[in-house]
């Protein structure tokens, strides 16, 4: 198979499909790889580098998406790489389809077999391609947060460690999964008072046991998320259905309510976040104002800390892109339900019921498509 892997394009996006280490390992198997110039070199994977694990590198975008059977990608195309897919083509990124109606009809146009990383699954029901970045994200939101709660940057002045003589500041991480847990234990590190809201007894009683007195746990409804986001000086919605937009948890009127100042980042945007006040935003403005509070909502956070993130997606991503390139993608989806999961998209029709259901699309199932 011939796998074209092609520099991102989104704002301040630097992550990319392939290391040279997974251009390796595809090429050992027999299959080629045609990677776009400077692909990474952002992140310190050199052109070199990629020749030197047997990729070939073109000049343009539009070279690899008129070679290549297979495009590994990191986000969604964009408008420009949605009209250079084919049919017969296959796709493997995120998609974030269910938050996205004009990328998913550009996707059915294509006539693309579409397969989003966030909608692959593993043995246990979690999301194995998500969850590096969803580390990553949660990670990074107390970072971020902190920083916003910084004056000059609009925020109300509070360190959230606080100091001897001054009480920390308050952390509420709404989401108790991959993400939300990752958050709360870098606002624990740094000495915030922490409370995880999540609708799951089960998950609330293994955060219990996983960070004990260090963290406060409430189980999910409106009064409860009321009460802790208008007392935080930081939120973090780290709120995810799979597949499926996220739910709107915190309403404009609790945001109201906050103290002016006060900060929020949602790392669910890019699943339409969970705040009603929430509206994606980029790299290269990442922040506004609404209702006193500042709003962080960037849609690629991993983006920021490029080269740690692509490294953790391709660990996670790459037997995926081997059975793909190995099998074909119909014999590999058929093989492996928790990769048939992933499909979204096929020769223009929807085939992930939660984006159907979402967008109201028409709904094929995958295993018709697959013919099993």
């Amino acid at each position: 198979m011939k796998v074209g892997v092609p520099k991102e394009i989104k704002t301040h996006e630097y992550r990319v499909g392939l290391t040279p280490a997974a251009v390796r390992e595809l090429t050992v198997h027999g299959h080629e790889v045609v990677v776009q110039q400077d692909a990474a070199t952002a992140i310190g994977f050199t052109d070199d580098a990629y020749r030197a694990a047997g990729a070939t590198i073109a000049a343009t975008a539009a070279e690899i998406f008129a070679a290549a059977d297979m495009i590994v990608k990191v986000k969604e195309p964009q408008p420009s790489e949605i009209a250079a897919l084919r049919p017969g083509q296959v796709l493997f990124t995120y998609l974030h389809l269910a938050a996205d109606k004009e990328q998913t009809e550009g996707l059915m146009r294509s006539g693309a077999t579409c397969i989003a990383y966030e909608t692959v699954t593993d043995p246990r029901g979690a999301l194995p391609l998500l969850a590096p970045m969803s580390e990553v994200a949660g990670r990074m939101s107390i970072q971020v947060g902190a920083h916003c709660l910084e004056k000059e940057q609009g925020g109300a002045g509070v360190l959230l460690g606080g100091v001897p003589g001054v009480p920390a500041g308050r952390v509420v991480v709404i989401g108790g999964g991959v993400s939300g847990t990752n958050a709360a234990r870098m606002a624990i590190g740094i000495g915030a008072q922490v409370t995880v809201i999540d609708r799951s007894i089960t998950r609330l009683k293994e955060l219990d046991q996983q960070f004990g007195s260090q963290i406060h746990t409430l189980y999910s409804t409106t009064a409860s998320i009321e009460q802790a986001v208008v007392e935080a000086d930081l939120v973090i919605g780290a709120v995810l259905v799979p597949g499926a937009a996220a739910p709107k948890l915190v309403s404009r009127a609790m945001v109201k309510k906050m103290r002016p100042g006060s900060v929020v980042v949602d790392i669910a945007i890019d699943q339409g976040g969970c705040l009603e006040t929430s509206r994606p935003t980029s790299h290269s403005s990442p922040t506004y104002v609404e209702e006193g509070v500042v709003h962080y909502c960037v849609t690629n956070m991993p983006g920021a800390v490029a080269r740690t993130s692509t490294i953790a997606l391709g660990n996670a991503t790459l037997p995926f892109v081997m059975a793909l390139a190995n099998k074909g993608w119909r014999q590999a989806l058929i093989d492996d339900v928790h990769l048939c999961n992933g499909l979204n998209v096929h020769a223009g029709v929807v085939t992930y019921k939660a984006v159907a259901d979402d967008l109201g699309v028409a709904f094929k199932p995958a295993a018709s498509v697959l013919g099993v």
